[in-house]
């Protein structure tokens, strides 16, 4: 059976709700992630994810499928000022950052978060910025080594703690 073509473009707000329940389910299955129980702001604005597009320079980008699947999701940030993350990357200038990837079980595999992050990254290009900015933490370990091939390193000046969380920043040269 082939898989799905997945398209990655802006989600509708028809899709917000979708992907918000998309984000609470793939973030409190995380091993060794906060359970809704434990950050409920957190969950709560997972699951309000739409509310980001709201912010100055935020898009919320979507992987698509041709019957209109959504198969994952990110919060691209083209103005660090409303990133929403502790530590000083709210203060980077020339800078973009993306937040909140997330895809769905069923599509892993089929490049679908590398896809989202290379989007956000040439939309940060084609904006002039200087740098990408991200944060992950050690249940998203998988992650990291896919940042990496695309070229983030680790910028432990941008780490902070989320409510007693470690979280861990990643910077990308543009």
């Amino acid at each position: 059976m082939d898989k799905p073509q997945y398209t990655i473009r802006d989600a509708k707000p028809a899709e917000f709700e979708a992907i918000g329940q998309l984000m609470v389910q793939v973030y409190a299955q995380l091993e060794g992630f906060p359970k809704p129980e434990e950050q409920p702001a957190y969950y709560e604005k997972l699951a309000n994810i739409g509310l980001m597009t709201e912010k100055p320079g935020a898009r919320l980008l979507a992987a698509v499928s041709a019957n209109g699947v959504v198969g994952g999701a990110v919060v691209y940030l083209g103005d660090m000022e409303h990133y929403g993350s502790g530590g000083i990357a709210t203060q980077q200038k020339d800078a973009a950052g993306f937040r909140l990837l997330a895809v769905d079980p069923e599509t892993r595999g089929l490049g679908l978060g590398k896809r989202l992050s290379m989007a956000c990254i040439e939309l940060a290009r084609t904006e002039g910025k200087q740098q990408m900015i991200i944060h992950t933490t050690n249940a998203m370990k998988p992650a990291w080594k896919m940042y990496e091939r695309i070229g983030f390193s680790r910028s432990e000046d941008l780490d902070f703690l989320m409510e007693g969380f470690p979280v861990f920043g990643f910077r990308l040269p543009l």
